[in-house]
């Protein structure tokens, strides 16, 4: 993308800031783009041991930037809080204590703070927001009074659309005004092609988002990697990391995962899914009335982001069940990406709640989603599926389409009951409205296999190449000025 805005606007200059080191060492070794500056996550860690804790600096900084004070910096990293992506869930276990914490957060906020400072950036442009640094790369910036731009799937198929701010879609949401204050929309016919054909036929926005989609939840799935085609890749492949790891274990960064607790976790996850989870199973009843709680892959920024203090999905579990009227049960399947990391004992204590069903991942969230009376979720795509089957929802979650009118956004346990009833008794779906609103997300979103490219790490060539990067590249110019 870099290299489509050098083309498109020649006067263009680049920093970045790098999460990882081989990212940064690419970024140092290629030549197409000649970065003003490079800022690397793991070297700013690495000086956090020869720091001392400054309480006065953030406490002003904590008035400056705090949201309202500085612990959501520190929660929203996986890393330091959990000792993932470094280990697999349900492993938790802080990475840091207390006080290297704030030697984390204060080497990170300085460095950051000199970085915006000397670099002077017109436009911050972001895709993931994930760890301490990037947090505070984001609000320092929008502090500074640095515009901010997002990307994020629109979740109508493979399209990605912008955004001033990672919680909702801002350019969207004018559109959607000016279609409603009266303004037709060019994409009007094609939302409503969109719609008649997802209800018809639905389909997952992005099925390659979630790698081996159904392939995982029986069984069988965990003895695969015994096959012999499987083991000529996988046995050389784990020799050679290990020596890897091996040769780097005294120069190692914070976030290297090494080979030894990766085979320990992925065996802990192949023995759960081989003793198996289908005892715990119910079969759907699609004749009596349900909720719906999709399960979150966790940790992840749905939780840890857009709703930091839901974090606890079993207690919002809990607090749904017994916020349903009588006579209606509620129906929670797994994601299929965390199929084999949660244990019986989670299973179990979410089951210990009289009208709970868990429900096998093998079943089409789709289904589910058109077949609930009400969608609770944090921000889950199969919320957004709710809406397009004309179906209520309640969200506890930042997410853009808490912006189509209809869709309760709940804020305290305390009103959930009376937002839960509301939703199941007085909820109307307006087909006008929904048309209006998918209409300008089709206007500012572009299509393009970002997923697909990520996922199976595409050659610079092919990515560069590839058609809706370009098209992408040139919405984002669009959103930057850089064209008219």
């Amino acid at each position: 993308m870099a290299c489509h805005l050098k083309e498109i606007a020649p006067e263009t200059e680049f920093c970045a800031f790098v999460g990882q080191r081989p990212s940064y060492e690419f970024l140092k070794s290629q030549t197409d783009i000649r970065y003003t500056g490079l800022l690397l996550d793991e070297d700013i860690h690495n000086t956090l041991w020869n720091e001392k804790v400054d309480l006065e600096y953030l406490r002003e900084f904590e008035k400056k930037y705090g949201i309202p004070n500085l612990w959501p910096y520190l929660y929203i990293d996986r890393v330091i809080m959990s000792g993932q992506l470094r280990r697999e869930y349900p492993h938790d276990e802080a990475l840091l204590s207390y006080e290297d914490m704030l030697r984390k957060l204060q080497v990170c906020a300085k460095a950051i703070d000199a970085f915006l400072d000397t670099e002077k950036p017109d436009v911050l442009v972001t895709s993931v927001i994930g760890s301490t640094p990037s947090m505070l790369l984001y609000y320092l910036a929008k502090k500074k009074g640095i515009k901010t731009i997002h990307a994020e799937f629109a979740r109508i198929g493979n399209r990605i659309a912008f955004s001033e701010n990672y919680m909702t879609f801002t350019w969207v949401k004018k559109l959607f005004d000016e279609i409603r204050g009266g303004r037709p929309s060019p994409m009007k016919s094609e939302a409503e092609t969109f719609l008649a054909t997802f209800r018809a036929a639905p389909a997952h926005y992005d099925e390659s988002a979630v790698p081996g989609f159904y392939s995982r939840t029986g069984r069988g799935a965990n003895l695969r990697f015994l096959s012999l085609k499987n083991l000529a890749w996988s046995i050389p492949w784990h020799i050679r990391t290990f020596f890897n790891h091996w040769k780097r274990r005294k120069q190692a960064d914070y976030t290297d995962i090494f080979i030894w607790w990766e085979v320990w976790d992925k065996l802990k996850r192949k023995v759960r899914g081989l003793y198996g989870y289908s005892d715990l199973f119910s079969p759907v009843d699609w004749k009596t009335p349900f909720a719906y709680y999709p399960l979150h892959i966790e940790p992840e920024i749905a939780t840890l982001l857009l709703a930091p203090y839901y974090t606890n999905q079993l207690e919002l579990i809990r607090a749904t069940a017994r916020s349903l009227p009588v006579g209606m049960l509620l129906y929670v399947k797994e994601h299929p990406g965390m199929v084999g990391f949660r244990t019986r004992r989670y299973y179990k204590e979410m089951l210990k709640v009289p009208n709970v069903r868990l429900i096998d991942p093998s079943v089409s969230g789709l289904d589910l989603a058109r077949g609930a009376s009400l969608t609770v979720t944090i921000t889950s795509t199969n919320a957004w599926e709710s809406i397009l089957f004309k179906k209520p929802v309640i969200t506890f979650g930042e997410v853009f389409f808490n912006d189509v009118p209809g869709v309760e956004r709940c804020r305290n346990f305390e009103e959930f009951p009376y937002l839960v009833k509301k939703q199941l008794t007085e909820w109307r779906h307006d087909e006008a409205t929904l048309v209006d609103y998918v209409s300008a997300l089709l206007e500012d979103s572009v299509v393009v296999d970002f997923s697909a490219l990520w996922n199976r790490s595409a050659p610079f060539k092919e990515a560069y190449e590839d058609s809706g990067m370009r098209a992408l590249s040139r919405k984002l110019a669009e959103k930057i000025g850089l064209t008219a």
